[in-house]
């Protein structure tokens, strides 16, 4: 374990003599007289380790320490010290170095302080790797979540990534199907290649066709220049056709041949180039009902449906609702910079008695319209659109001037509290979210009940 060292003393002798075995030793070592040496060489070159005399000129040994572990937190510091300054060389670790050794040196013992501080770096550096490679591989944002159905989907998607058979994601629209792919493709052994995604229900059928496939010039009008095609740009990646349901009867069997023969054929063109891709594709329709009826074909369907994701709608996703929305409200309100922070339990049983037809996609808009238009720190009713303010899904207390008989104040927070907890399934950590207090204050509410 060898690394590049930066030796600080002031005393040549020992600089040289440190350079001299260190070197011998497989170490690249850059000497330095002084901090000010010292700390224009941490600017001038990358290394791995700081060895420094604890006594040196012009600074105090502590303050040096300190410095340095706030500059480089990441980078080990070893302390060289004599006998008689082991009580400060102690506060030197408390002041962030790795360790310390003593005058007269051991150069063994040093170079065996020095290995453990580099396998100690090289270590730490392998798991911030390894939590920056779990997280960037993790699906968020819209598909996070603890519900029952999410889990699911995420550990199917986790599951069929490194497969590399054809995926269907199915589901209704806003419910997060590019995210899905986008989670497997990064999760993928083509994670590090290209991702690319087309709406076949954007474009006509020849551009459609051009678009997938490619021309050469001169096939059709304004066909001026060569065109690669998608299925050539995401060479080595994915490709997501998306509302694949849409996608022109006419044009299908092209698509299955590029698929079956892992080759395809620019418009124009004599000649057919080989293709490397995973191809998954998305619909909001219902595809087998679309094989009977004639508008998609059969062997295309069984074909792009070796394996199937359902992206389930956000109304059957429970508590995800909340989280969602408090995800969404914490971005808009970095993004807008309005101090917002959080639902205020009227807006929380809206949001979680709404259908949300749009999904997740209309529950961002929401929220985004809401902390846009918000005067308060929490979300009220009026930040909401009125469809659905309007649903009348928010707990019922009765109207002042109605027939009903009046309530106790006690027994109109007892309905609510009921109903809080109806709606989360009776977990009361959400509940106690949504209510605006902790969790001992609703148990204590609900055993005086």
């Amino acid at each position: 374990m060898t690394g590049t060292l930066l030796i600080i003393d002031d005393d040549r002798s020992m600089r040289e003599l440190l350079e001299e075995d260190l070197g011998a030793r497989g170490h690249r070592v850059i000497p330095a007289e002084n901090a000010a040496a010292g700390r224009r060489a941490l600017q001038d070159t990358e290394v791995d380790l700081v060895l420094t005399d604890l006594n040196l000129p012009g600074i105090d040994g502590i303050s040096f320490c300190r410095e340095l572990h706030a500059a480089r937190p990441d980078l080990p510091v070893l302390i060289i010290t004599a006998f008689g300054s082991l009580e400060t060389a102690i506060e030197a670790l408390r002041a962030g170095a790795y360790d310390f050794v003593t005058k007269p040196v051991d150069l063994d013992l040093l170079a065996h302080a020095l290995r453990r501080a580099l396998e100690n770096r090289r270590l730490q550096q392998q798991i911030r790797l390894l939590d920056a490679e779990v997280a960037r591989s993790r699906p968020s944002g819209e598909l996070s979540g603890e519900s029952r159905p999410m889990r699911t989907v995420r550990e199917l998607i986790t599951r069929v990534a490194g497969i590399d058979s054809s995926v269907l994601l199915t589901g209704e629209s806003g419910t997060g199907k590019e995210l899905a792919a986008r989670a497997l493709h990064r999760l993928s052994e083509r994670g590090s290649g290209p991702f690319v995604a087309v709406n076949c229900a954007a474009l006509p059928e020849q551009l459609l066709e051009s678009e997938l496939f490619g021309h050469l010039q001169g096939a059709f009008t304004d066909a001026r220049n060569d065109r690669r095609g998608l299925f050539l740009e995401a060479h080595g990646g994915t490709l997501l056709l998306d509302e694949i349901g849409e996608m022109p009867l006419t044009l299908q069997p092209k698509l299955l041949r590029a698929l079956e023969e892992r080759r395809i054929r620019p418009l124009g063109g004599s000649r057919e180039i080989p293709i490397d891709v995973r191809l998954v594709t998305a619909t909001h329709q219902d595809l087998e009902r679309a094989v009977r009826e004639g508008r998609f074909r059969e062997d295309l369907f069984y074909r792009l449906n070796v394996i199937s994701i359902e992206m389930p709608p956000l109304r059957n996703r429970g508590n995800d609702i909340l989280l969602l929305a408090e995800s969404f409200l914490h971005e808009f309100a970095a993004r807008l910079n309005k101090p917002v922070q959080g639902l205020s339990a009227p807006v929380a049983a809206q949001l979680l008695g709404y259908a949300w037809p749009g999904n997740v996609r209309e529950l961002r808009n929401v929220m985004e319209r809401a902390v846009a238009l918000t005067r308060h720190d929490h979300l009220t009713l009026e930040d909401l659109p009125p469809q659905i303010t309007r649903t009348g899904n928010s707990a019922q207390v009765p109207e002042l001037d109605s027939d009903a008989p009046l309530l106790t104040l006690a027994e109109v927070e007892r309905r609510y509290i009921e109903r809080v907890l109806g709606e989360v399934a009776g977990n009361r950590s959400v509940a106690a979210r949504i209510l605006g207090i902790d969790r001992k204050t609703l148990y204590r509410k609900l055993q005086d009940d």
